[in-house]
């Protein structure tokens, strides 16, 4: 029984790892926006962000001389993994659409199987992106050891898997790709940007903190550039700019990935 489970779910996982290896478009054209915001919107900041420091008007949370693009990298590969795993349950609409997805269900696994599969693979997509955009660490001067990118992968993983969850958990009632995406685009972009992966979510107003606070995608960044930057900048400086230790924020995921993850899977065993 657990074996056919564990097959049912590897299947499905390897399908979805299998559909992206073989587009390679997919994967460029995913690229876009994350370079685009890294070195066109990071190399624009920059200049303005290192002549605050040298005006003296450099904050705890900004400190002086900081390069940007090394503050928003960190930022950017949670975005990439952020946007990758909710628009892997797309998938989920895509499939429920041309009836794949009704074959699948009649299949004799649980619909539990087939969910895990579904995050696993999106989780796995989301990883790979992440760490194409992990290449270009040297590029703006970030240094990554081994055993950096190493936790880097399971932060990814981690912040991969709670938000394939949160996509599987929109998209198991939605019945049109249109839908899914409105949806989507709606809750994005207020979460991206309210993350901290722009800017320092210290020393800003009351009501942006507390939406901070509330934003789930806001524990992935903080862990991302606490472990990120450790070997390119002082402790100091990441003690001024982070919320919690990075044990506080992978507690936090772990709880989200099951408030997300248990009624996901209950949605998508509701499927008619």
């Amino acid at each position: 029984m657990l074996r056919r489970e564990f097959k049912g779910a590897f299947t499905i996982w390897y399908r979805d790892v299998l559909r992206f290896v073989r587009d390679p478009m997919r994967m460029v054209g995913s690229l876009g926006q994350p370079l685009l915001f890294l070195f066109v919107f990071g190399g624009g900041m920059a200049g303005s962000f290192s002549g605050m420091g040298r005006m003296g008007a450099a904050t705890a949370a900004v400190p002086a001389g900081f390069d940007f693009k090394q503050f928003l990298f960190p930022g950017i590969v949670g975005m990439t993994v952020l946007f990758t795993a909710v628009f892997s349950a797309l998938s989920i609409v895509w499939d429920r659409e041309f009836g794949f997805l009704r074959e699948v269900l009649v299949a004799p696994v649980s619909r539990t199987a087939v969910a895990l599969g579904k995050v696993a693979g999106g989780s796995t997509v989301a990883l790979f992106q992440g760490t194409i955009i992990l290449l270009l660490a040297p590029v703006i001067g970030v240094k990554l050891s081994f055993l950096q990118v190493i936790s880097l992968w399971g932060v990814m993983l981690l912040l991969a898997a709670v938000m394939c969850s949160f996509g599987l958990l929109v998209a198991a009632r939605q019945k049109s790709m249109e839908g899914f995406q409105v949806i989507m685009q709606f809750l994005l972009m207020p979460m991206f940007f309210l993350s901290g992966a722009f800017f320092p979510l210290k020393g800003v107003p009351t009501w942006l903190t507390v939406l901070g606070r509330i934003d789930p995608v806001s524990y992935g960044i903080d862990a991302l550039r606490q472990v990120a930057l450790a070997g390119t900048v002082p402790p100091e400086t990441i003690a001024a700019m982070h919320l919690h230790p990075v044990h506080v924020d992978l507690a936090i995921l772990g709880v989200l990935l099951v408030a997300f993850l248990v009624p996901a899977i209950w949605q998508f065993s509701r499927q008619d």
